[in-house]
């Protein structure tokens, strides 16, 4: 299960993170980022599928020929695998802190889930 993806948040999250098969929960931390603005699809999903469909695909056409950059934050580009929930949600919070973007659902989320356990 994933928690957040690239594309979580029309594109703009820092962070690809996911419960791993392997074991433990696992952060993919993107190394740059799309500077060219996106059209808003996330909205249209369940509301209205064509008009999404529109945008998704104008979203592609742009991530295949946008502006990105560098991002200068320490652990850019770099993996982590945390053994357990809460060392996840710290390490999330972490980066989140340094200046990384990831969806504030993301941490509520993840914070719901520890707290059930």
């Amino acid at each position: 299960m994933s928690y957040c993806r690239w594309s979580s948040d029309d594109w703009k999250c820092d962070l690809y993170a996911y419960a791993d098969c392997g074991g433990g929960y696992t952060i993919h931390v993107a190394g740059r980022r799309l500077i060219t603005e996106l059209p808003k699809a996330d909205h249209l999903w369940d509301d209205n599928l064509d008009e999404w469909l529109k945008v998704h695909k104008k979203q592609m056409e742009i991530l295949e020929n946008g502006e990105y950059e560098n991002i200068n934050l320490p652990h850019a580009g770099a993996t982590f695998n945390d053994p357990t929930l809460e060392l996840f949600l710290e390490r999330m919070l972490f980066l989140k802190n340094l200046g990384y973007y990831v969806p504030d659902y993301v941490i509520k989320d993840i914070t719901a889930e520890w707290e059930e356990d």
